[in-house]
């Protein structure tokens, strides 16, 4: 994807504070280990990729809100979000290594976690791992109403992280299906989630909006690589007005209903406005 880029620690560190100068309050990271295995381990070793960007960016700006996506995808030799038994993802197994990793993250120094994983159960699991290492204090941010998208393909590829056999409709939510949201989040809130997310964002307003109504807690909605891919690649054709057109975008988002949006139109976003 055009401006963005796969980052070392060292190149992080001076990113990080190009971000703060601009006003952004925080990033989420993710993270492409050197190595890959069927159970993800480097997504919950102490010195992995994650782990070792989460101290170079609080040792360069301390104040910059560091939250970490929690999956193993990018992890697992055969980019599932879990560990797979007889070709199936085993979720309770999978609770298990992400409580772990989002432990890792938080002792790092991570400000918060993000499960994206959609596993059922795993903000319960995190949680207790938290409190019971006496990290109470750091929140979640549930990938609560995560669907089964093709608008991830960018990212996907980027990461290394598509899966190697099958999909993730097993796991991911049905993209016809709102009711199902609906219920995925109140679950998620009832397990002690701080903040939930829609993702993708732009085709799927309409979830934004009823969870908008249905719940009165923090709402965040993740605007996706294909949807900045589909821009980018339009504006460099002449086709359109880059600027305006994300400006609408991100204040669509927001009227459906958003508090928080994650974008990788941010810093641009940071200069425009």
């Amino acid at each position: 994807m055009p401006g963005q880029y796969r980052l070392s620690s060292d190149l992080l560190s001076k990113e990080a504070e190009v971000i703060a100068k601009l006003g952004i309050p925080a990033i989420i990271l993710f993270g492409i280990p050197q190595k890959k295995d069927e159970i993800g381990s480097e997504a919950y070793n102490p010195r992995g990729v994650i782990q070792q960007a989460i101290k170079a960016i609080k040792k360069a700006v301390p104040d910059l809100l560091v939250i970490t996506d929690v999956c193993l995808c990018e992890y697992t030799s055969h980019g599932h979000c879990g560990v797979v038994v007889n070709g199936d993802v085993d979720n309770d197994k999978t609770l298990q290594l992400l409580a772990k990793t989002s432990l890792s993250h938080a002792q790092a120094g991570a400000d918060m976690v993000a499960p994206s994983d959609m596993m059922d159960g795993r903000v319960k699991a995190i949680r207790q791992s938290l409190d019971g290492n006496g990290l109470q204090s750091i929140p979640i941010m549930a990938y609560a109403a995560k669907y089964a998208s093709a608008f991830y393909g960018p990212f996907r590829e980027a990461a290394e992280s598509a899966p190697q056999f099958g999909d993730r409709r097993s796991y991911q939510m049905d993209p016809p299906n709102v009711r199902e949201a609906l219920r995925e989040v109140e679950q998620d809130i009832a397990e002690g989630a701080d903040i939930v997310m829609v993702k993708p964002a732009l085709s799927y307003m309409d979830v934004i909006r009823r969870l908008r109504d249905t719940f009165n807690y923090p709402l965040a909605a993740y605007s996706v690589s294909g949807e900045y891919a589909m821009v980018k690649a339009a504006a460099q054709q002449g086709w359109l007005d880059e600027k305006r057109i994300v400006v609408e975008m991100l204040t669509a988002i927001k009227r459906a209903g958003a508090d928080i949006i994650i974008t990788y139109y941010a810093k641009e976003a940071a200069q425009w406005l």
